[in-house]
């Protein structure tokens, strides 16, 4: 079992800029960070896996950048540039399953909740205009 435990989330202006954290108590081969808005399902943001590959949801790409801390089973989340659209509650995920090889995988896998094992708690994160 692995706990993750994050931390980051708040309240800011748009164009402001959050950073989330997210702890691992063991090993993930593919960690994520997904959002979920009131009244909206949740929905992938951000995912990397050791491997260094990465994607990102379309409407934060430039603006969100993932980092994976491999030695200390971290996964961040750099959020620059928010909009009121960016409001959330940011939830970590991992697993110690790796996305395959082939063209598109780490994109299905951020599409793809049940692909991931174990959730955080969740962060607010409020972006007032």
């Amino acid at each position: 079992q692995v706990q993750l435990t994050e931390s980051g989330g708040g309240s800011v202006q748009a164009g402001g800029s959050l950073r989330l954290s997210c702890a691992a108590s063991g090993y993930s081969a593919t960690m994520a960070w997904f959002r979920q808005a009131p009244g909206k399902e949740r929905e992938g943001v951000a995912v990397v896996t050791r491997d260094r590959r990465a994607a990102y949801l379309d409407s934060v790409r430039g603006r969100f950048t993932i980092s994976l801390d491999n030695a200390d089973n971290k996964v961040y989340l750099q959020m620059n540039n928010l909009t009121p659209e960016d409001t959330a509650v940011y939830y970590c995920a991992a697993t110690r399953s790796t996305p395959l090889a082939a063209a598109g995988s780490v994109l299905q896998a951020l599409h793809t909740i049940a692909f991931y094992n174990y959730w955080g708690q969740g962060t607010q994160v409020t972006v007032s205009s």
